[in-house]
């Protein structure tokens, strides 16, 4: 009896493993797809939609291919969805969604570090970052590197941050209570510092056995500091197989190759934002890698979609609440091209939420960073969630008196990448400037950003306050969000000095609905009609 039963699940188990191993086969042929997303921005819902992309992995996995999800960073700030849960319910979506790995961009830490320490230990997958680090003993915050095993390779995935993040995010959040900086992204004026970090994460990844190494890295090209952009991380580096990008919301169209530094071509892939695509890279069989974007997908995972519509209805009795009617659209774009003008250029919603902080708060001048903005309001009646579409950061209003000295340092900041875009770039209220675009930028910075001095001609010209010509020496009261005036962010630490006369006095959303609703009747029409502002900025 005994004898019959082993004989009988001999046989059994001969037949099982007959039936798998064309299976095992199959899966092992398959080609290891590495999907990927950057600056989402909460836009969960938008474009592709992430119930779309969750179903688009899983049906990858049903035709036998090894798939790993990744993200670029910036994906839980950007939106009401975020604002309004500190990024926990973005960080819950990715969670059900299954991201295998993700990184900080500059905007992660937009709700403070502490905040955004809570929300890595929530992030099932973690949060990597290569360069991320303790001042004091120079030891990464985070973990470096991850390396998962797909197909039966080793897949390494190195995470990198950009080290703009010190002045793109707010400046106070990386200091200790005294302003000293305590974290660090190996920042320095060359370069060197971060590519040694990376370098030294892809060796390590390398020596555990990594077959295949990607760098996944917040870096950007366009508007980057350039020995901080991918392509110059690329350049400086070698061992890396593709660098998956985000930051500057590009979408670069593949093949987009950079020569590294062992002198091989090296693909570097970013997919715009808000899911405008679906990066994927190919690892086939032979080892060769491509990449390609994705801007279709058809079948939508209804667990994310019941799981989105869950999260952003816990905030519908806010959102939905009218603020007023815009008779006319308050752009950030030029309506001609569809570009982003608002950080290199004037636009009537720059106008507009200058003129909101000078009425408010009631100073000689107002100035809002154009990187603050981050929304057109459409024409026709608008919503609280329509302004945090457009404002989404939470900054406080804040009041100081600054010196015509600080305030056309900060103009001059601002325009130091013209034509190029620069999130200080001011739209003004209370004074008019002009910029001189034939004159070199001579702003210069020191290794994490901040404002040191301008060397030479100046591009600012003709600054005028009240009608007359600013003076350098004289006092004014300037209104504006507490990031640039009280923070330091951009890089503008040429007002940390100054007398702070108001502190957080409200939300700046909050003080366009008092705006709108108590001076303009709750309609928003004289004195905004044209796109492309009220001749507050004029180009030479």
């Amino acid at each position: 009896m005994t004898r019959n039963l082993r004989k009988l699940y001999s046989a059994a188990l001969a037949m099982l493993v007959t039936l798998l191993l064309p299976v095992v086969v199959l899966a092992a042929g398959k080609e290891i797809i590495i999907l990927h997303t950057n600056d989402i921005h909460c836009g969960v819902a938008d474009n592709l939609g992430i119930d779309k992309v969750s179903q688009y992995k899983k049906d990858l996995k049903k035709q036998g291919h090894p798939v790993a999800l990744v993200d670029a960073g910036d994906a839980i700030q950007g939106a009401p969805i975020g604002t309004l849960s500190n990024g926990e319910s973005i960080v819950k979506i990715m969670n059900a969604v299954g991201f295998d790995f993700v990184i900080p961009g500059n905007h992660e830490f937009d709700y403070g570090m502490e905040r955004f320490l809570k929300l890595a230990s929530r992030q099932k997958c973690g949060y990597y970052s290569c360069n991320f680090v303790d001042v004091k003993t120079r030891k990464p915050i985070l973990k470096p590197y991850k390396i998962l095993t797909l197909g039966g390779k080793k897949v390494g995935f190195v995470g990198v941050t950009t080290p703009e993040t010190l002045v793109t995010s707010t400046p106070k959040y990386f200091q200790d209570k005294d302003g000293k900086f305590i974290y660090g992204f190996c920042e320095d004026q060359t370069g060197e510092k971060v590519y040694r970090a990376v370098q030294r994460a892809v060796n390590n990844a390398r020596k555990e056995g990594a077959d295949y190494v990607f760098l996944v890295g917040h870096l950007g090209t366009n508007g980057s500091i350039s020995y901080w952009s991918s392509g110059a991380m690329a350049a400086n580096t070698y061992n890396i197989d593709a660098v998956i990008d985000g930051h500057s919301h590009e979408l670069y169209i593949p093949p987009h190759k950079v020569t590294n530094k062992a002198g091989k071509d090296v693909l570097v892939a970013q997919t715009g934002t808000k899911l405008q695509s679906l990066g994927r890279i190919t690892i086939r069989e032979d080892g060769s890698i491509s990449s390609d974007l994705i801007q279709e997908l058809k079948a939508a995972d209804p667990k994310i979609t019941k799981l989105v519509a869950k999260e952003n209805k816990r905030f519908d009795a806010i959102l939905n609440q009218p603020v007023g009617e815009a008779m006319i659209d308050l752009t950030i774009d030029d309506p001609k091209t569809g570009k982003r003008r608002v950080r290199c250029s004037e636009t009537n919603l720059g106008d507009f939420i200058s003129d909101v902080y000078r009425s408010v708060l009631d100073t000689d001048i107002a100035m809002e960073n154009g990187g603050s903005i981050r929304n057109t309001i459409k024409k026709g009646v608008f919503t609280y969630n329509d302004l945090l579409q457009s404002f989404p950061f939470g900054n406080m209003c804040t009041v100081i008196e600054a010196t015509g000295q600080q305030i056309v340092d900060a103009l001059e900041v601002g325009v130091s990448n013209y034509p190029g875009e620069h999130g200080a770039f001011m739209q003004v209220s209370g004074m008019t400037y002009a910029i001189d675009s034939r004159v070199p930028s001579g702003v210069v910075v020191d290794a994490k950003g901040n404002f040191v001095e301008v060397k030479g001609e100046r591009r600012v010209k003709d600054v005028m306050v009240g009608g007359k010509p600013i003076d350098l020496n004289g006092k004014y009261t300037v209104c504006g969000s507490n990031y640039i005036l009280k923070d330091g962010g951009n890089g503008l630490v040429m007002f940390k000095q100054s007398r702070l006369l108001k502190d957080g006095v409200m939300m700046d959303v909050d003080a366009i609905m008092e705006y709108v609703q108590n001076h303009l009747n709750a309609k928003i029409k004289e004195g905004y009609e044209n796109p492309y502002g009220a001749g507050r900025i004029v180009i030479k």
